[in-house]
C-alpha cells in the first residue's frame, strides 16, 4: 500500500463508481478503499470486514472516513466505530443519502410499500436479487418475498439509457410499477465534502 494523500475514504463498495466520480469533479484529495458489495447479502460480515481493513489502513493515513450507511448491521457498525474512534457520513444508508434526508421521509410517507433501485442495484439487480434471493430458480417465491411492495422507486444518480431499461425491467420482474427520480449524488455528496472540508488542516 503506498498512500497518494493523507486522507483515506473507506467506503461501501456498492458506492464506489458514485464516490470516484465525486472525486473527480470535486477534485478531492483522498484515497479510495473499499469493501466488497456483496456483503449486503451478509450484513453481520461488514463490521469485522471495516475493521479489517482499517486496521490496515490507520498506519498509513492521518484521517479515515467511513462511507457507509448501517446497512444492515442492526447498529453493530457504529458500535464499532465508537470503539475505534472514527466517524461514517451520517444515513441509515444510501437510499436515504442519494433521496436526502426530506425527500426520503416524504418518499415514504407517500409510500411505505416501495422497493429502491439505485444506480448500482440497476445494475446488479438480477445477481443481487434474482439470483441473490433464488428468484430465477423458484419464481413462485415473488409473490412471497413482495407481497407488501407496490411500487419500485428508481433513485437515478447518473441514468442512461441502459439503466432506465434495466430498472423498468426490474420493475416488471416484480410485477410493480416504476417510478424514476433523478436525485443525482444528493446528500452522498454533501457529506463526504463537509466532512472533508472540516478534516482539512
Amino acid at each position: 500500500m503506498v498512500p497518494r494523500h493523507d486522507t483515506a475514504l473507506l467506503i461501501c463498495g456498492a458506492l464506489a463508481k458514485e464516490v470516484i466520480a465525486l472525486r473527480e469533479r470535486h477534485g478531492w484529495a483522498v484515497d479510495i478503499w473499499a469493501i466488497p458489495a456483496k456483503l449486503h447479502m451478509t450484513p453481520s460480515r461488514i463490521a469485522p470486514a471495516v475493521r479489517s481493513r482499517f486496521e490496515e489502513l490507520r498506519a498509513e493515513y492521518e484521517r479515515v472516513l467511513i462511507v457507509y450507511g448501517d446497512c444492515g448491521t442492526a447498529g453493530a457498525l457504529d458500535s464499532l466505530l465508537e470503539e475505534l474512534g472514527i466517524e461514517r457520513i451520517s444515513g441509515p444508508h444510501c437510499y436515504e443519502m442519494y433521496a436526502e434526508e426530506q425527500g426520503w421521509d416524504n418518499l415514504m410517507t407517500e409510500e411505505p410499500g416501495t422497493f429502491f433501485l439505485t444506480d448500482y442495484l440497476t445494475r446488479q439487480f438480477d445477481a443481487l436479487v434474482m439470483k441473490g434471493l433464488g428468484l430465477d430458480r423458484y419464481p413462485f417465491l415473488r409473490d412471497d418475498y413482495f407481497r407488501n411492495y407496490k411500487r419500485v422507486v428508481y433513485l437515478a444518480q447518473a441514468p442512461t439509457d441502459d439503466l432506465r431499461e434495466r430498472a423498468q425491467a426490474a420493475a416488471k420482474a416484480l410485477d410493480l410499477p416504476l417510478e424514476v427520480r433523478e436525485t443525482g449524488y444528493g446528500d452522498l455528496e454533501t457529506r463526504i465534502g463537509d466532512w472533508l472540508q472540516k478534516a482539512t488542516p
